[in-house]
């Protein structure tokens, strides 16, 4: 019974994850029928909330839930990679994060916009930590 109702609980957060991101989209203003993704989501607040500003939010969210239904459902053992520390999947995810935040810093620091270098460059680095550290 415990399984189900773990199981029931995460699907019950995963559906609210789905609202969430659903109203943040419906919260893109729109002019003329387009929507500008990176106008501010509260005009005049305190904060330059954007679409991608919620979306890295809504995607950090949504990888610790994950990973944690992960730990939950398949629990793993520590093992020992390239940096030989024992490390677990939510050990690597921290890696990733941390050195994808260094890396999108240099890259805005001596590339410039448009970042997608930066994400890209991200994600491959995230794979490797994955696969071999």
């Amino acid at each position: 019974m415990h399984r189900r109702a773990v199981s029931a609980g995460f699907a019950l957060a995963a559906l609210l994850m789905l609202a969430v991101l659903v109203w943040v989209v419906l919260l893109v203003p729109a002019e003329n029928g387009v929507r500008e993704w990176t106008g501010s989501l509260n005009p005049g607040g305190w904060m330059a909330w954007t679409f991608p500003t919620a979306l890295f939010f809504w995607v950090i969210a949504a990888l610790l839930l994950g990973f944690t239904w992960a730990a939950i459902r398949f629990p793993e053992t520590p093992r020992r990679g390239a940096l030989r520390i024992w490390t677990t999947r939510g050990d690597r995810l921290f890696i990733s994060l941390l050195g994808s935040a260094f890396i999108n810093l240099a890259w805005l620091g001596f590339g410039g916009a448009p970042a997608w270098g930066g994400l890209i460059l991200s994600l491959i680095y995230a794979a490797a930590v994955f696969r071999w550290v």
